[in-house]
């Protein structure tokens, strides 16, 4: 009996070592394969940061392709290469000991600091959706393109235009400079901890600036049209000429076309980077204000019975996924004073309805009308910028108007205002995207700015509702992007910009790019602005500085 149970108590015991040796394998190989291990080449270079044309892993770079100097006007790709000694969770970590892995990568990111010949220029703590969780668990090697010629979506190349508009573009002037990056760990919890160095280099920058031409500074000749007189009316020709060399000299990037109408007349036409009068401009969402337009227009001719209608009344909801109530409410205003409350915000990658992944879909408003409710139970209504709705709204303009929103929008719009030259593009069922892209004319952009400026007349025709262009360009709703008193209207923006001792309000259409129609409140102005910056941080500030430090004053004052 003794035998017997010694020899249990051995088996046991044996079963328990050996289960313990495997179990501390498997620790062992578990820790292993999630704690990276450095290279040799990788080892050397730990805490610097190193720069490349090309991207590849640290130990296949050539010497040739580690530079020390690169040419800022040149088209060649840059990368820069941040080796670490561990991962940045575990930097978070170290800052934020009570936080699991998962919650300190949703809490922290990297800090960047730019000096420019010793100087410190721009320090950015990276939004904290920027880069994967598994990036910020594993990797030890950071690499991101500051340039790319293959034009890669990354979050580098949109901090290095961040970095170039808060004051690299006025350090970096012509010469040769020392450009020094440093890299520190962050994290927001009840206040942000910035976490010691973890990696830092530099290279020298030449700068070769272009030199504008006579012939580009100066003010273009603009000749009389059928529906445009040109203005009698003075204005500060040193302002335009200055601004026109910022255009050529690429201080303000991309822009290819401005037009300023004044008191109804043609008072400013100008034409950049190879656009011309003739030229038709591609100005993304400005698109989605004609969305507006016609909705207002069919509302007006009885096809639509008020803005207030609900999707239910257009849509069998109950066949489609995530169905609800609060889905079945949503009204026509909702979707153009964006604020539907649909899962989806441009503003943000990782929303479910981000117009991003709307594009790759077969069906647009399928997309859309699949998707649930950011907050199901919630009464209140947020604004956040969502395209797919408006896709909607030009699939319900498409069902409802005779013909079609294509053939609609010609006769009730386009031909009324003399347009005849113009393109839309088209969603996935050969719809008019009402989402952005229709082209027209910088003329013909500054007739529709006109339109609204006239309360929705043309000549002796009243072609929008006058209360209908009053509701669109009002202060509808408060943006919560923005907290110093930005609104939207309907699928227009509207806000106050300043200039000189004065501020002047206005709405206006906006694309992606810089791409603006201003329509001012209390002084007689429309401006078009047309640019190709698309997805370029600079984009819209460039053009928000043109028109506060350039256009108005030289107009007004």
């Amino acid at each position: 009996m003794k035998r017997t149970l010694l020899v249990a108590i051995k088996i046991l015991l044996s079963l328990g070592l050996l289960f313990a040796a495997t179990h501390n394998l498997t620790a062992q190989a578990l820790a292993a394969e999630s704690k990276p291990i450095h290279t040799d080449s990788q080892q050397k270079l730990s805490g610097k940061i190193i720069f490349s044309t090309t991207a590849k892993a640290i130990e296949s770079y050539q010497a040739t392709e580690l530079i020390q100097r690169f040419e800022l006007n040149s088209t060649k790709s840059l990368y820069f290469n941040a080796v670490l000694d561990q991962p940045l969770t575990a930097y978070l970590q170290q800052l934020a000991p009570e936080l699991s892995a998962e919650e300190a990568n949703k809490n922290g990111n990297y800090q960047f600091t730019f000096y420019v010949d010793g100087s410190v220029v721009y320090t950015e703590s990276l939004n904290l959706a920027a880069g994967l969780s598994t990036e910020k668990s594993n990797h030890k090697v950071l690499m991101k393109p500051f340039f790319s010629e293959a034009n890669e979506d990354s979050w580098g190349r949109f901090l290095w235009m961040r970095f170039m508009h808060f004051g690299g573009e006025q350090a970096l002037t012509e010469g040769v400079h020392t450009l020094k990056i440093e890299i520190r760990p962050y994290i927001k919890t009840a206040d942000i901890k910035i976490g010691n160095l973890i990696a830092a280099g530099e290279i020298s920058v030449q700068v070769v600036k272009p030199k504008a031409s006579e012939q580009q500074i100066a003010i273009q000749p603009i000749k009389a049209t059928h529906d445009w007189v040109i203005s009698k009316d003075s204005y500060n020709k040193d302002l335009i000429r200055a601004m026109n060399k910022k255009i050529a000299e690429k201080e303000f990037k991309d822009i290819s076309s401005v037009v300023v109408i004044k008191d109804g007349a043609l008072l400013l036409e100008e034409y950049f980077n190879g656009s011309e009068r003739a030229s038709l401009h591609d100005p993304r969402s400005v698109g989605k204000s004609f969305a507006s337009t016609m909705l207002g227009i069919a509302i007006h001719e009885g096809f639509i019975q008020s803005e207030k209608q609900s999707l239910s009344e257009f849509y069998p909801l109950k066949n489609y996924q995530n169905y609800s109530e609060k889905k079945a409410n949503i009204s026509l205003k909702d979707l153009m004073t964006m604020t539907s409350g649909f899962a989806g915000d441009d503003s943000d990658s990782a929303s479910q309805g981000n117009e991003e992944n709307m594009y790759p879909t077969p069906d647009w408003v399928k997309f859309t009308l699949d998707l649930p409710m950011q907050n199901p139970t919630s009464p209140v209504k947020e604004w956040s910028y969502f395209t797919a709705g408006v896709v909607v709204l030009g699939d319900i303009l498409q069902k409802t108007v005779p013909q079609g929103l294509e053939a609609y929008a010609d006769k009730k719009l386009f031909a009324p205002l003399g347009i005849s030259k113009y393109e839309w593009q088209y969603t996935p069922q050969k719809v008019a995207n009402t989402a952005g892209g229709i082209r027209l004319r910088a003329l013909d952009f500054a007739k529709y700015g006109q339109l609204y400026k006239n309360g929705g007349s043309w000549g002796k025709q009243q072609i929008i509702p006058a209360d209908w262009v009053k509701a669109s360009l009002a202060k509808q709703v408060a943006r919560t992007e923005q907290k110093d008193g930005g609104h939207y209207g309907y699928l227009f923006w509207n806000d106050t910009i300043p200039s000189g001792q004065q501020s002047y309000e206005v709405a206006y259409a906006s694309g992606n790019g810089g791409n603006k129609i201003f329509i001012f409140k209390d002084i007689p102005l429309v401006i078009v602005i047309t640019a190709k910056a698309y997805n370029k941080a600079y984009g819209h500030p460039q053009v928000a500085q043109m028109i506060s430090e350039y256009l108005l004053p030289a107009i007004l004052h």
